[in-house]
């Protein structure tokens, strides 16, 4: 996981000359990024590997030890920690650099990046939204135009349904009298 190196990585930011400086502001602000998430990928591996070295390296107890393994061990150690401490200047020019780049541009609301996908696969935006809003008013307008008919059918039903049993009343009556 080595990261391309960044111009300048070691030297303070006014420190450019010629060309380095004209390709240095050159990089846009995505590659900036993704020099910046390499390098924190970088520094979590060598922050690994220092806690390995640690794990495996034997407390001061007072145990014999091999001065030649203790030795080897510390100057793995020593580098890891060096190397972690040039990844971390790293890390701060190219967030320096970013928020250079990034001063003038407007804040965008948390909201409008959070990826969001609906059912019908269409992105989400307010005018989507305008127009689901306008859909389910309609279709509210049309169910209660709908509820409205109904209970008139039912109404003309039960009606219907009164007069006929009135009906059949009236025959049963008139048949019970003729017996």
């Amino acid at each position: 996981m080595s990261t391309p190196p960044l111009a300048g990585a070691g030297i303070p930011p006014g420190a450019f000359s010629g060309t380095q400086a004209q390709a240095a502001r050159e990089v846009n602000t995505a590659s900036l990024c993704r020099i910046g998430q390499e390098t924190v990928q970088d520094i979590v591996f060598r922050t690994m590997e220092i806690f390995q070295l640690l794990r495996n390296m034997q407390l001061p107890n007072g145990v014999t030890y091999h001065a030649g393994t203790y030795q080897d061990r510390l100057g793995k150690l020593q580098e890891h920690l060096r190397q972690l401490s040039i990844l971390f200047r790293k890390l701060r020019l190219v967030y320096d650099k970013c928020n250079e780049n990034c001063a003038g541009l407007d804040p965008v609301p948390v909201e409008q990046l959070i990826p969001y996908v609906e059912e019908d696969g269409s992105k989400h935006d307010d005018r989507g939204a305008a127009s689901q809003l306008r859909f389910a008013s309609e279709e509210r307008r049309e169910i209660l135009e709908v509820n409205k008919k109904l209970k008139q059918k039912n109404q003309q039903l039960k009606q219907i349904m009164d007069q006929l049993r009135n009906l059949i009343w009236d025959i049963n009556a008139m048949l019970a009298m003729r017996n």
